[in-house]
């Protein structure tokens, strides 16, 4: 037998708040998905990728640990989309990075990319700065585009995000173009359309040629990956577009 409470309640029950839960004021997730993004139909960049506008990045790094390893160099390939809805690289902003002050610099990662990090012919920015080079013609791009935010793609995103997160983070820049966390990553893309998930592979499977000489630098790798992306967004959309027509 339950024991009543002096109020009415059953004892061990739970008085139910009055209080508007603040979950309320956000509007349950849609189920009408007319006005929404059907592949074939050449949507607008502004609406094609949940309002994010796609950034292909790739860092050169000292390591793999963001939190204690150079990030030495980071490359963008901004991209345009045409009236037909193809997706083509469009920019490419670059630049070096000085090591933060203490920054670890494994000399396996250096052999890979090949940097002198105090070579001064690398023109190295300080990390802030090399950033601010960076992240502000990412933000125009957004805005002309007329999207809310930059999504990073990559090949491996996770590592060229967390890299760009911890130097954002280390510089105390507080506007971010990228999504802190949600990412594309070319590698499960071009597994899915080619069957390939390493770069030079993948970009050989979609009829790219490949130069192994320039590989693993910041620019060569960015925009192969910039390439190797529109190919497979484009891909997508021309095998729905025909099967509308």
């Amino acid at each position: 037998m339950v024991a009543a409470h002096p109020d009415g309640m059953a004892r061990g029950s739970r008085r139910v708040s009055s209080r508007r839960s603040p979950f309320a004021r956000h509007p349950p997730y849609r189920t009408d998905l007319t006005d929404m993004y059907r592949p074939g139909r050449a949507t607008p960049l502004s609406e094609r990728f949940r309002g994010f506008l796609p950034v292909v990045v790739d860092v050169e790094t000292g390591g793999f640990d963001e939190r204690t390893d150079a990030l030495l160099e980071i490359a963008v390939v901004l991209l345009e989309q045409d009236g037909d809805g193809t997706l083509r690289p469009a920019r490419t902003v670059t630049t070096h990075v000085e090591p933060f002050e203490g920054a670890n610099m494994d000399p396996k990662s250096l052999e890979i990319n090949g940097i002198d990090p105090y070579n001064p012919l690398r023109a190295a920015r300080a990390e802030r700065e090399a950033l601010k080079h960076v992240f502000d013609p990412v933000r125009d791009a957004v805005s002309d585009a007329g999207c809310t935010r930059a999504v990073l793609v990559g090949h491996n995103a996770f590592f060229d995000l967390k890299f760009v997160n911890a130097a954002a983070e280390r510089t105390r820049i507080r506007k971010n173009p990228f999504h802190p966390f949600s990412s594309l990553d070319t590698v499960s893309l071009a597994g899915l359309a080619y069957g390939q998930t390493v770069l030079a592979r993948a970009a050989v499977a979609a009829g790219l040629e490949w130069d192994t000489d320039a590989a693993h630098g910041a620019v060569y790798d960015t925009e192969m990956t910039a390439e190797l992306f529109c190919r497979i967004v484009n891909r997508w959309e021309s095998l729905h577009q025909s099967r509308s027509d």
